[in-house]
């Protein structure tokens, strides 16, 4: 059958696919599902006779969109926020992995802007850092105490102020997604010249192993974070730039919709970053190093693990429960 025959035939069914996802059309677990089966045919038919076409792309994400909203009603049992980050959040972040990739992509290459700006410029620390800052640091340095800008003000007082101030800049690299994208990059761009220059100023001084001691205690989470907050900005710009089949409008819900469940999945862990950097980062230097290294390496495994590992983990499952569904 040619593909184009193939599309008119079953068009008005998938639209009104489109329909029932987009909560326009009400149907009971049974017709979801058999609308379900249906579909993953039509999708296997596609991936049989045209497996690089745009249509089998469409049908694939049709079909993961319909099997969440079905897992969605028949799921009664299991607690919600459990299942929001033990299996929703995982099948958002592989459904836009892409996005992922290009968080760290633009993240790398605008932190490396910053470490060879500082490289090539002398002061640029200074401007991006603060005079004030810069000063202070290198007084610590000559000291021994490269991380003693971490030791001033209260333990809570401090970690209250640190946690609003990283939910405020991941909200900014969320939210400012709203302008094609563009806003989130820009935001993206100036937290990592400012990571990027930041670390070069400790390399320039000597003190860079002593500072990632200290820093990367608490930055693993919050960087992470970032990268993930930065991806979320470049979804919700997508679903404006590129509606696809959809309408402008209901491309910016579904966009809004899924960014923001990822986007809240990042809280948990930049509520730990701010207790780390509050609590634990000021004694980073008294602490045995296998100490510092067990938090810095146990906190890039859990959420690299979570983001990265696990999303495929989760989807693979679930396309297990597929076959053995149509089977």
């Amino acid at each position: 059958m040619r593909e184009v025959y193939f599309i008119k035939q079953n068009k008005e069914k998938w639209l009104g696919i489109e329909q029932v996802i987009q909560g326009k059309i009400k149907k009971n677990p049974d017709d979801l599902s058999s609308l379900y089966i249906n579909l993953i045919n039509d999708l296997s038919f596609a991936q049989t006779y045209y497996p690089k076409s745009n249509t089998t792309v469409y049908l694939n994400h049709l079909s993961s969109q319909i099997f969440q909203k079905i897992y969605k009603t028949k799921r009664v049992e299991e607690n919600r926020l459990l299942y929001f980050f033990k299996t929703e959040v995982p099948l958002l972040v592989f459904e836009y992995r892409r996005f992922l990739m290009y968080a760290f992509l633009f993240f790398a290459l605008f932190t490396s802007i910053g470490v060879l700006s500082a490289i090539y410029d002398k002061d640029f620390a200074n401007i991006i850092l603060g005079e004030s800052y810069v000063n202070e640091t290198i007084e610590n340095i000559k000291k021994g105490n490269a991380v003693g800008v971490y030791q001033s003000g209260s333990t809570w007082g401090s970690t209250i102020g640190i946690i609003f101030n990283n939910i405020g800049v991941g909200a900014r690299l969320y939210v400012y997604g709203i302008f094609g994208g563009v806003g989130t990059l820009f935001t993206l761009l100036s937290n990592s010249v400012m990571l990027g220059s930041f670390q070069y100023f400790f390399y320039d001084y000597g003190a860079l192993k002593e500072s990632a001691r200290g820093i990367w205690l608490h930055g693993v989470f919050e960087i992470f974070s970032m990268v993930v907050e930065a991806m979320c900005g470049l979804i919700l710009g997508a679903s404006i730039l590129f509606p696809k089949t959809l309408s402008r409008f209901h491309s910016f819900k579904n966009g809004f919709k899924d960014s923001f469940k990822i986007f809240l999945s990042t809280i948990p862990f930049t509520v730990c970053a701010g207790i780390i950097e509050g609590y634990v980062t000021r004694h980073a230097l008294k602490m045995p190093l296998m100490l510092n290294l067990i938090i810095i390496f146990g906190s890039l495994f859990i959420i690299g693990f979570y983001y990265l590992v696990y999303p495929s983990m989760v989807s693979k499952k679930i396309n297990n429960q597929i076959n053995d569904t149509v089977l």
